[in-house]
């Protein structure tokens, strides 16, 4: 195993890194999917828009984790994860919850590499990691309010006796701001602080 000092990455953390690389793609994947389900067409052009940012976002990060390991000369080897099979997302509250299996399963990936990184002292892959971790926590926090708010709002369809309406309800839209910065639809009401 070659060390950091010799300017190369643990081979753990390598195949670690291109895992973490390849999830990344799968879920900018399934964003896309939802983006394309939520066409500006619908009832719901907000989760359009909201999901195609997504999408972009974690792609970008596939390339950033990409180019890390390029910096080191490590080979980049990205394992095939399966597409996502689904054509239908749902009501918005499903779209979210599938969203946010999505992110706790990348967040899982980050935590384990950041273990990696640790035990091997690998401490620029440390460094480097630290802004991904913070973003994650953000996704997961503003996913978890956001499928709260998409619960209260059926649930208070339901109490008005309009079981139909509950589905309309977990589609009406405002602007959020995600953890890069930019701005994106999403059903919600202001959100305290910002994520993606």
């Amino acid at each position: 195993m070659a060390s950091q000092a010799e300017g190369l990455l643990s081979e753990e953390c390598r195949v670690a890194i291109n895992q973490i690389a390849s999830y990344e793609l799968h879920v900018s994947d399934a964003y896309l999917s939802m983006a394309c389900y939520y066409t500006e067409d619908t009832e719901v052009p907000s989760f359009h828009t909201f999901f195609q940012d997504q999408a972009e976002v974690k792609r970008e990060h596939a390339k950033q984790f990409i180019k890390y390991l390029r910096k080191y000369k490590c080979k980049v080897c990205l394992p095939v994860i399966k597409r996502p099979d689904i054509d239908n997302w749902g009501t918005g509250k499903q779209a979210i919850e599938s969203a946010l299996q999505l992110e706790k399963a990348l967040n899982t990936l980050l935590q384990e590499l950041k273990t990696l990184a640790s035990k091997n002292k690998e401490t620029n892959l440390s460094r480097f990691m630290k802004k991904f971790l913070d973003e994650q926590t953000r996704n997961i926090s503003y996913l978890e309010y956001q499928l709260n708010y998409q619960k209260d709002l059926e649930k208070v369809a339901q109490s008005e006796g309009q079981p139909e309406k509950a589905a309309e309800a977990s589609e009406t839209s405002g602007k959020e701001t995600t953890s890069d910065g930019n701005t994106a639809n999403l059903p919600t009401q202001q959100v305290p602080t910002s994520a993606t």
